[in-house]
């Protein structure tokens, strides 16, 4: 997967010229805020997501994992309407969680906590409709990431066959290939640019069987809010 994506883009950034290969690196710091449940993984009208179906049993919320997020971007002008790029980013967040039905025999609560870490490296191309001399320069674009992905619970779950509570940590990790959109303004100012960009991406992560799990899939789809600072060389 990551071959095909370095191979892709490769392509797009040979494909500028030399006159107007013009090289940027974008820096980029916001929030990632993971697609809220009505928005997840779903077959056949039922939830196929972990974080749903936990949600019958634990008292969390899915917007306690909106966190922060950062990343970088390599970018090369392709004349003077379009840019290629390569990037990496970085996510992770802890959700804390409490049994909603059952408690330990001293009457506290049984806890446990949810964490969710993606870092995408994407390949995406930018459309600019007013050029990259513009005093103001909006741009859309997409592209494909491939998602790297690691979830776990941890800490005390009750065993429903007989009402034994235990301590665990459940694991699940890979790598996923998805889509990403993406949409923002920038602002040049010397040899640095500075702007906003907003970034969707979706990708599925599938658990493995034998941890328990309470979902086969772990929906890695979300938004993006960005601040972006890029220099110009």
């Amino acid at each position: 997967m990551r071959r095909t994506l370095t191979v892709l883009a490769v392509a797009l950034v040979s494909a500028a010229s030399p006159v107007a290969a013009q090289q940027s690196v974008n820096f980029n710091f916001g929030a990632f805020t993971p697609l809220r449940e009505d928005a997840r993984s779903r077959s056949d009208g039922r939830s196929d997501d972990v974080l749903v179906n936990n949600l019958n049993f634990f008292d969390f919320e899915i917007n306690d994992l909106d966190s922060v997020t950062f990343g970088g971007e390599w970018l090369v002008a392709l004349g003077n309407y379009a840019e290629a790029g390569v990037g990496l980013g970085f996510y992770s967040d802890a959700v804390d969680s409490v049994s909603r039905d059952y408690l330990n025999e001293n009457f506290t609560e049984i806890e446990q906590q949810f964490k969710l870490r993606i870092v995408p490296f994407t390949a995406t191309f930018r459309f600019l409709p007013l050029g990259r001399s513009a005093a103001v320069q909006p741009y859309i674009g997409g592209g494909i990431g491939v998602f790297s992905w690691r979830y776990t619970e941890s800490g005390e779950f009750v065993d429903l066959s007989d009402l034994t509570i235990f301590h665990d940590t459940f694991i699940g990790s890979g790598a996923e290939v998805g889509p990403v959109i993406l949409g923002g303004v920038r602002v040049p100012l010397g040899s640095w640019d500075i702007g906003g960009e907003i970034r969707y991406q979706k990708a599925e992560g599938e658990l493995p069987g034998d941890q328990g799990f309470l979902g086969s899939k772990i929906d890695l789809g979300g938004f993006n809010y960005l601040l972006t600072f890029n220099i110009r060389f």
